[in-house]
C-alpha cells in the first residue's frame, strides 16, 4: 500500500506583466510514500518542525505540534528577505526535508503550469488535467511494485473539489473499463492542519517548485514578486535532488513521462532546465543558524483567527 499527497501553488488567473504579484506559474504536485514509511516519515517531520520552531516543543499535545503549520508560502518569502540567516535557515530546513523523503522511500511528481502575458486560462481544467495526469503517474508507480495505494488532495472547497477528481472517477469506472486498477478509489481530500503528509507536499510544491518554476520559465519578469533572485539558489540547491526523486516511465508511445512535467506556453522549454544539476552545496546542519526572531520564520496556524506574514 502506498498514499500519495498532492497539492497546489499558484492560480490560473490571467498574468499581467504590469502588476508586480501577478502570479506566472501554477503548480500542482506531491510525494508517494509505503505504508511502511508513513508512521516514520511522520515523527522525522515533526522532529524537523520542532528543530524549526523551538517553541513547539513546549505545546503539552501532539495534536497541536501536528496543527500549526509551517507554510510553503512563509519559507519562501524568507528567500525574498535581505536577511542572511533567514535565507540559510530556509534552505537548511528544505535540504533536511528532502533527506527524510529520500530516506523514507518516497517519490516526487508534479505538473508545472507557465502562463503566457494576457491570456485567459481555464483554471479548473488546467486542475482537474494535472491530478489526472499525476494520478496517472501514481498508476504506473503501483503497477510496476504490484501494490495499491490511494492520493490524498488538500480540500479546497467541495466544488472545486467534485471538478478536480471527476476525470479519475470516470477512467476508474466507465464502461471501458478501469484505466486505473492499482487505485482502488478516487482521490479524496484531507485538510492540512490533520495531515503532516499534506504539510510536505505543501512545502515541496509551495517553497521550491513554484518559485523555482517562476524565475527559470518567466525570469523576464524581473519586476515581478514571484521572480525574485533569491529563488535562483531554490531551483540551484534543490531541484536537482527533486529531480532524483522522480518516478519516470516510458509512454506506450516511446516518450519518457511521469516525474515533474512542465507546460512552458511561454517559452516551450522542457523541465530539463529546472531539474539540471548546478554546482554543489553544502548541508546546512540540522542546528540551523541563528533565528532572530519568531516572527521571521512564524508558521502559519490552520486556525480561523491566524494572520499570514505580510510579504
Amino acid at each position: 500500500m502506498y498514499v500519495c499527497y498532492l497539492d497546489e501553488s499558484g492560480t490560473g488567473q490571467v498574468l499581467n506583466p504590469a502588476v508586480a504579484d501577478s502570479v506566472p506559474v501554477m503548480a500542482i504536485g506531491g510525494f508517494t510514500v509505503p505504508e511502511a514509511q508513513i508512521k516514520a516519515l511522520a515523527w522525522d517531520f515533526i522532529a524537523l518542525k520542532k528543530r524549526f520552531r523551538p517553541e513547539l516543543r513546549k505545546l503539552p499535545t501532539l495534536s497541536q505540534v501536528v496543527h500549526h503549520e509551517i507554510k510553503g508560502e512563509t519559507i519562501r518569502k524568507c528567500f525574498r528577505r535581505p536577511g542572511r540567516n533567514q535565507r540559510r535557515m530556509a534552505h537548511g530546513f528544505l535540504d533536511h526535508l528532502l533527506n527524510i523523503l529520500e530516506q523514507r522511500d518516497c517519490t516526487v511528481m508534479a505538473r508545472l503550469w507557465v502562463k503566457q502575458d494576457g491570456v485567459v486560462n481555464d483554471a479548473v481544467a488546467m486542475y482537474a488535467s494535472s491530478v489526472t495526469a499525476l494520478c496517472a503517474n501514481f498508476e504506473h508507480y503501483l503497477a510496476e511494485r504490484s501494490g495499491s495505494g490511494i492520493a490524498v488532495l488538500d480540500s479546497r472547497n467541495p466544488s472545486d473539489n467534485m471538478g478536480n477528481v471527476h476525470c479519475v472517477t470516470t477512467q476508474k469506472f466507465g464502461r471501458g473499463g478501469d484505466r486505473m486498477p492499482h487505485l482502488p478509489e478516487s482521490p479524496v481530500f484531507g485538510h492540512s492542519n490533520t495531515h503532516l503528509g499534506l504539510q510536505i507536499a505543501d512545502l515541496l510544491v509551495s517553497a521550491i517548485l513554484a518559485p523555482a518554476a517562476a524565475v527559470t520559465y518567466a525570469g523576464d519578469l524581473t519586476a515581478n514578486v514571484h521572480c525574485h533572485p533569491g529563488f535562483h539558489d531554490v531551483r540551484d540547491r534543490h531541484c536537482p535532488r527533486l529531480g532524483k526523486l522522480q518516478h519516470r516511465y516510458l509512454s506506450p508511445a516511446g516518450k519518457w513521462t511521469g516525474g515533474i512535467v512542465v507546460s512552458d506556453a511561454r517559452g516551450h522549454q522542457s523541465a530539463g532546465k529546472l531539474l539540471a544539476p548546478a554546482v554543489p552545496v553544502s548541508v546546512t546542519p540540522l542546528g540551523f543558524p541563528q533565528q532572530t526572531s519568531a516572527r521571521d520564520l512564524a508558521a502559519v496556524a490552520s486556525s480561523p483567527d491566524s494572520q499570514p506574514l505580510a510579504p
